[in-house]
């Protein structure tokens, strides 16, 4: 089948991954963080929010009596655990996790209804409203996450238990959903099926799942418009699982207000947006509808170059958790859900395997090493859901604007997609380092690693080593049982203003093979060839487009793709007092793993100040040394202040 693809992400099966930064993350992921969140999902972990999520499957299988607990996508939880263990089995042998999981899968099958049906919600709750509230009530968000931790599980195992559930739930939706008569011409409040029949035609290549996977896509805002159809004939005579009135839809919250070719800008509850875009660029590419491409490429440029952080955080508003409005990107009361970046790392991986270029590769760069490594804890079990870039923790308590913003992580949430999602994606990292197709290999992200994989019948090993975030220094090499003729294309990220390549040791003047980003190394491989390369990794100061007035005034400090922050331990209180002296250097220090930078500044005193509260102005000020941290670091030495961005002086 043709396609739009100019490559494809290779599976993290074919990657080890032995590099000195990630590896302790990936080792804390396996031997404590699954382990926790088993527990936290069974409700065995006092003092927290209480999950229910395993419960209310013992209860829909007949295991156990007693009453639905949580959210209506409460079952989402389980499921991206599950994901996350496929992934994990892919690499990691653990027959104690892999039993865990079975017993997992054999309670999801008996609690699946015969015809397919799965959400635990309506199966206690309220079986009589199935399919009634796609709107609000998840069923096909809870359905996609099902599928993709089946396909992840049976990828990883070959166990075709959970494939088989999964395959019974899609064929259950393609009985429901589509544009025949009888069927419901619906799709998701919450997307998310979109991208996980996708994964479920590729592992199955059976074209039902892709047809219903362009449906709930194209079928999107068209008039008449489903959502509006469904709350004037069922949704406004009845109640939500609260005790409200099911108001009148929002369409621009779910990004219903238009079709989905004619949407320029993003708006609506971020999540959503992100998995939808997501949905949209892979059925484009297995469709080969270039409309549909250009609609994401639209989108994508919307999104990270008016209405994103530069940490990769996206979805400002508070309110909904959504877009606000281009440029409107507040530093303390910003919500930028963790699940929102792990979505953008989602889209960019797609459009990434269909247009080569490193604009992608930098932004999975970027949330990586700032919103999904911030989002948790040094010691894996507390997580922040919002990523705010200003801190005050009297703030956070007291003004009811800022309730939202946590100074410190926590160790569950009643809504708890995110610290699962950040799992699935820290396990599944292998998938985001490299594409190919039948002549070209991309590399995209620099992680020590090993690639094994076949290309023009070939088998190719590339080792990537290195001290990427330390020094800017990588060494790839090539080991082949004869010699192969096939590109080898290498990122220059965005943040490298200068680097040096050389191949065998001679260096190549690399903006001579420089295509979009990457310097395309076409030659005749021979078994041992190397490739070093060395990025200018210095600091840079960066600032604000002007049209944000957050920023106005203000710089941050970046060191390769990590932003750094000012906290109180290292600055003392009134970080919003401070300005960075841009006059002077800034020296980098290495501290263990990840080091701090050291700039001059200026404090502001409270000398002449007893008793007022304004005065004419005689602003007094004395210099101080500044110390700033990598932003993902901060909030794991007691709670205070934080702030990224700092007045310059």
């Amino acid at each position: 089948m043709s396609t739009l693809y100019t490559s494809k992400y290779i599976n993290h099966k074919h990657v080890n991954i032995d590099d000195a930064f990630w590896n302790p993350i990936l080792k804390l992921v396996g031997e404590e963080v699954l382990p926790y969140q088993w527990e936290v999902l069974n409700a065995r972990v006092p003092g927290i929010e209480k999950s229910h999520a395993i419960q209310n499957l013992r209860i829909a299988a007949g295991d156990a009596t007693g009453d639905f607990y949580g959210f209506v996508f409460q079952d989402s939880d389980v499921a991206k655990w599950l994901e996350a263990v496929g992934f994990y089995l892919q690499k990691h042998k653990n027959e104690a996790l892999e039993k865990i999981a079975d017993e997992v899968i054999e309670l999801i099958s008996r609690a699946q209804m015969p015809d397919g049906y799965l959400d635990t919600y309506f199966q206690i709750k309220e079986p009589h409203k199935r399919w009634t509230n796609l709107y609000e009530c998840h069923e096909l968000y809870v359905a996609g996450h099902l599928i993709e931790a089946g396909v992840a599980y049976y990828e990883a195992t070959g166990k075709s238990k959970i494939l088989e559930v999964c395959c019974k739930m899609a064929d259950h939706l393609v009985k429901m959903f589509g544009e025949e008569e009888g069927k419901i011409k619906g799709y998701p409040g919450h997307q998310e099926i979109e991208l996980a029949l996708v994964k479920l035609y590729n592992v199955t290549q059976r074209e039902e799942y892709l047809n219903l996977a362009r449906f709930f896509i194209t079928e999107r805002g068209k008039e008449p418009n489903y959502f509006v159809i469904e709350w004037e004939t069922t949704r406004n005579k009845m109640t939500h699982w609260g005790n409200h009135p099911c108001g009148k839809p929002d369409l621009k919250y779910n990004q219903a207000h238009q079709p989905i070719y004619d949407q320029q800008v993003a708006v609506g509850h971020a999540v959503r947006a992100m998995y939808m875009y997501t949905g949209m660029a892979d059925v484009a590419a297995l469709t080969n509808d270039d409309k549909l491409l250009q609609a994401c490429q639209t989108l994508w440029d919307n999104v990270t170059k008016k209405q994103m952080y530069i940490t990769g955080g996206v979805g400002s508003n508070v309110h909904g958790e959504s877009f606000s409005f281009d440029y409107d990107l507040p530093n303390d009361t910003m919500y930028c859900e963790t699940c929102a970046s792990i979505g953008l790392i989602f889209f960019a991986q797609r459009l990434q395997q269909i247009i080569p270029n490193s604009e992608y590769a930098d932004i999975i760069e970027k949330c990586l090493y700032n919103i999904v490594l911030g989002s948790i804890s040094a010691d894996g079990k507390r997580y922040f859901y919002v990523n705010p870039l200003e801190v005050d923790p009297i703030s956070s308590k007291l003004d009811s604007r800022k309730h939202h913003v946590k100074p410190e992580r926590q160790p569950w949430f009643s809504c708890a997609c995110c610290p699962p999602n950040v799992v699935r994606l820290l396990t599944s990292l292998g998938n985001y380092i490299y594409t190919s197709n039948d002549k070209e290999i991309y590399l995209h992200q620099y992680i020590s690693s090993d690639l094994i994989y076949k290309i023009k019948d070939t088998d190719v090993k590339i080792t990537q080593q290195g001290s990427y975030l330390e020094d800017g220094k990588m060494h790839i090499t090539l080991s082949l049982p004869t010699p192969a003729e096939f590109t080898l294309a290498l990122r220059i990220p965005k943040w490298a203003k200068q680097a040096i390549i050389k191949i065998n040791g001679e260096e190549i003047k690399y903006s001579n093979y420089l295509v979009d980003g990457y310097v395309k190394l076409t030659r005749v491989w021979n078994d041992q060839d190397t490739i070093s390369i060395k990025f200018a990794l210095g600091i840079i100061i960066m600032e604000s487009h002007p049209f944000v007035k957050y920023n106005t005034g203000k710089v941050c400090v970046m060191r390769g793709p990590l932003v750094y922050c000012l906290e109180e331990v290292d600055n003392g209180k009134n970080l919003a007092g401070l300005s960075l002296d841009i006059t002077k250097p800034l020296h980098y220090h290495q501290d263990g793993r990840i080091g701090y930078i050291i700039g001059n500044g200026y404090r502001l005193t409270l000398t002449g100040w007893d008793g007022m509260l304004y005065r004419p102005l005689m602003q007094t000020e004395e210099s101080c040394e500044l110390r700033f941290v990598p932003y993902h670091t901060w909030g794991n030495r007691g709670v205070g202040e934080m702030m990224v961005w700092i007045r310059k002086h």
